[in-house]
């Protein structure tokens, strides 16, 4: 590899200390990209007459966030156990030290946030529709907390914007490469840009809720499968293709199904055929007015 000129460097701490604590910087990018999701996700919802109020959200937010940390950390902890530090019976509960499977996080915290939502009696298709902009934000966020740890980068490379790792934090294959594609930086950049795109789009396309939470389903998974693409941190492999590749595959087709059939074609046939029945036949004859009761202009 040719001598970089120009890269991005990486923390040498991804923790610092107050007084006797230690302060992750893993964990505060996790509230952060929390922090930006309820707000992003509050100031749709309460805009909307189907909507609900602050306390609501709050409350839908407690739950829906404890269930998705329990669930991403389930994912990591079933699919990376290898990764899980010794001893296991502690390690599982370390996750300051990153391993958070988006998956698993996304799919238990939207069945519990739905649920209450719903036991509130408000409909949890117009939530997921309302987080979904905020949604793709905190994934973006959140992968900050990986550039503080050193982990998930990409394959190396030489571009300018290559990013540094420190040779404890390098793949031995690559232990002689100093500057790797900076995957954190991409997904930013990516779900940034979907996030507005599914504003735009939620402001001059009327979505059937919960199309737009579909429509945030297929644009991450779109973007994240190329990111697997990119990435050389242990993984199981099924093939060619690392397995987060495959459930990208695989989610992004059951996304798009769902969007197509629910915004698209569901209901339609049962609408043409209510316009057709309305419709009167072309030799019908008009309607017959009994002679006198037509009033004479005055």
């Amino acid at each position: 590899m040719p001598p970089v000129i120009a890269s991005i460097p990486s923390p040498s701490s991804g923790f610092f200390e107050v007084g006797p604590l230690d302060i992750h910087m893993y964990g505060l990018m996790l509230l952060l990209a929390i922090a930006v999701c309820i707000v992003v996700t509050g100031l749709r919802w309460t805009k909307n007459p189907e909507g609900g109020d602050w306390d609501l959200l709050l409350r839908i937010a407690v739950w829906g966030v404890a269930a998705g940390i329990v669930g991403a950390r389930a994912y990591h902890v079933i699919t990376s156990w290898s990764e899980v530090p010794d001893p296991k019976w502690q390690g599982v509960f370390m996750v300051w030290k990153g391993g958070l499977g988006v998956w698993g996080g996304i799919l238990l915290g939207t069945l519990v946030g739905a649920y209450i939502c719903k036991r509130a009696g408000k409909s949890p298709f117009v939530l997921m529709d309302a987080a979904a902009p905020g949604l793709m934000l905190a994934h973006g966020v959140g992968r900050f907390g990986n550039w503080w740890n050193q982990e998930l980068f990409g394959k190396p490379t030489d571009r300018p914007w290559g990013l540094e790792i420190d040779p404890e934090n390098r793949p031995f294959e690559y232990a002689t490469s100093e500057t790797f594609h900076p995957t954190f930086l991409y997904e930013f950049l990516y779900v940034t840009a979907a996030a507005i795109l599914l504003l735009v789009l939620d402001r001059f396309i009327r979505f059937r809720p919960p199309a737009l939470f579909a429509l945030y389903v297929m644009l991450y998974t779109f973007g994240r499968f190329f990111e697997e693409l990119l990435r050389i941190d242990p993984s199981h492999e099924l093939g060619p293709l690392r397995l987060n590749a495959w459930v990208s595959i695989v989610v992004f087709i059951l996304a798009t199904a769902f969007f197509v059939y629910w915004q698209l074609l569901r209901g339609r046939p049962r609408r043409l055929r209510r316009e057709r029945g309305r419709e009167a036949p072309k030799d019908a004859p008009a309607m017959a007015i009994p002679k006198g009761r037509v009033r004479p202009p005055r």
